[in-house]
C-alpha cells in the first residue's frame, strides 16, 4: 500500500507541471492586458508599458513561467498583479467555502445515490425504471437553474434558508449548515442520480452471483448478504464514480457559487480570468489540480481497503 501511495504521488509531479504550464501559456496568450485593466480607460500607452515592465509582464512567457515556478516550489504562489494581494492568502480565505461545498455535495450525492440505487436494485423493474427517469432528469437540469428555483421557492417564498452568502463553520456551525443547504442540493442532484444508476447496476450484477446463492443456502440473513457481502463487492465501481463526481464538482462550483454569492475559488477563478490576473488564476489552477491528485489518491486507498489484491500491486 505504501508503494502504491508513493507511486501515485510521484505521478502527480508531472501532472502539476503540465497543468501549470498549460494554464500559464493559455492565460498569457489570451486577449487582454492586466496593466490596462489596472490603470483604467484613461491610461496612456506609456503608462501601460511602464506598468508591464514593473510587473514583469513584458518578459518572454518562458521567463515569466520560470520565475513563477521557482517561487512555487517553495510554497510561494506569488502576488496578484491586479489587487497586490498574496495569492496564497486569497486562496486560503476562499478554499474553506469551496471545500465545504464540494465535500458536502459529494457526501449527499453518495448517500442519496447509494440508497436509491440499492432500493432500485432490490425492488424490481418498476423501481429500476424510476431510477432511470430520475437519472435523466438529474442530468438534463442545469445546476444553476435548479439553484435559482431553490432560491425562489425555499428562500424567497418560504424563507427557510438564506438566499445568498456564506457563514464560516467557526463562526456558527448552524449558520454554516443553513448557508450551504441550497447550494449543496443544487450541486448534488446530478451526482446523486449518477451514483444511483451505478449502484443499481453494480448491485444487480453482484446479487446474481453464485456466492450470494450459497450464502442464502447457508442461512445468512438477507441484511447480512446485502450490506456485508453484496454492497462491499459492488463498491469498486461506486467508489470510482464517486471519485469522478468529487473532481467534477469543482467545476460545478463556478456557477453555483455565482448563483448563491459564495466567496469560493470558482468565483475567484472567474474574476481572475476576466481581469487577466495570471498569477491568481495560476494559483487557483494548481489548487484544483492538487484536489484532483488527493481525490485519486483517496480512491486508490479505498480500492486497497475493499480489494486486498490492490495492496500488493
Amino acid at each position: 500500500m505504501i508503494r502504491l501511495i508513493v507511486r501515485r504521488l510521484l505521478l502527480a509531479v508531472p501532472l502539476l507541471l503540465i497543468v501549470s504550464t498549460l494554464t500559464f501559456v493559455l492565460t498569457a496568450v489570451a486577449p487582454g492586458d492586466p496593466a490596462a485593466t489596472i490603470l483604467g480607460s484613461s491610461a496612456t500607452p506609456e503608462s501601460i508599458a511602464a506598468l508591464n515592465a514593473k510587473l514583469g509582464l513584458d518578459d518572454p512567457i518562458v521567463v515569466q513561467y520560470w520565475h513563477w515556478l521557482e517561487n512555487a516550489v517553495t510554497g510561494d504562489l506569488g502576488t496578484s498583479v491586479v489587487t497586490s494581494q498574496s495569492v496564497g492568502q486569497a486562496i486560503g480565505t476562499r478554499l474553506p467555502t469551496t471545500l465545504s461545498l464540494v465535500l458536502l455535495g459529494t457526501l449527499v450525492a453518495a448517500v442519496v445515490g447509494i440508497g436509491l440505487g440499492m432500493v432500485s436494485a432490490l425492488g424490481g423493474r418498476r423501481l429500476g425504471r424510476v431510477t432511470d427517469i430520475l437519472a435523466v432528469v438529474g442530468y438534463v437540469i442545469p445546476n444553476f437553474w435548479l439553484g435559482l428555483m431553490l432560491v425562489y421557492f425555499l428562500s424567497v417564498r418560504l424563507g427557510w434558508f438564506p438566499a445568498t452568502g456564506y457563514v464560516g463553520l467557526g463562526d456558527s456551525p448552524g449558520g454554516w449548515l443553513r448557508s450551504l443547504v441550497l447550494p449543496v442540493i443544487a450541486l448534488a442532484v446530478m451526482g446523486a442520480t449518477a451514483v444511483a444508476k451505478q449502484t443499481r447496476d453494480a448491485m444487480r450484477e453482484v446479487m446474481g452471483r453464485e456466492f450470494i446463492t450459497a450464502l442464502r443456502a447457508d442461512g445468512f440473513s438477507e441484511r447480512q448478504i446485502v450490506f456485508r457481502h453484496g454492497l462491499r463487492n459492488a463498491a469498486i465501481p461506486i467508489v470510482t464514480v464517486t471519485g469522478v463526481l468529487f473532481i467534477g464538482m469543482f467545476g460545478g462550483t463556478v456557477l453555483v457559487e455565482s448563483v448563491f454569492v459564495l466567496p469560493g475559488l470558482g468565483g475567484l477563478a472567474v474574476s481572475s480570468a476576466q481581469t487577466g490576473d495570471l498569477t491568481m488564476l495560476q494559483g487557483v489552477a494548481v489548487v484544483f489540480c492538487l484536489a484532483v491528485v488527493a481525490a485519486n489518491l483517496a480512491v486508490d486507498l479505498a480500492y486497497g481497503w475493499l480489494n486486498p489484491k490492490v495492496r500488493v500491486q
